[in-house]
């Protein structure tokens, strides 16, 4: 119920951005096996399924994943 109200409250809301699998290779410098294979591992964030065999990742995650790389 807080967050209808903030909502009303005029709150700005930050959207998620889902980015494809070429994006977070560039972002992230890293080839696409060794990021499903570190997924398989738990060491790199999770997909989000699109459909079909269409998958994402959420940009906050990878952003997040880079920073705990860099601190």
């Amino acid at each position: 119920m807080a967050e209808l109200s903030e909502l009303e409250a005029g709150a700005p809301e930050r959207s998620t951005r889902l980015i494809r699998i070429k994006e977070v290779q560039y972002r992230t410098g890293l080839g696409r096996s060794t990021i499903y294979r570190w997924m398989a591992q738990g060491r790199f964030p999770k997909t989000v399924h699109l459909g079909g065999h269409a998958v994402a990742w959420a940009e906050a995650d990878i952003e997040f994943w880079i920073a705990a790389r860099l601190s």
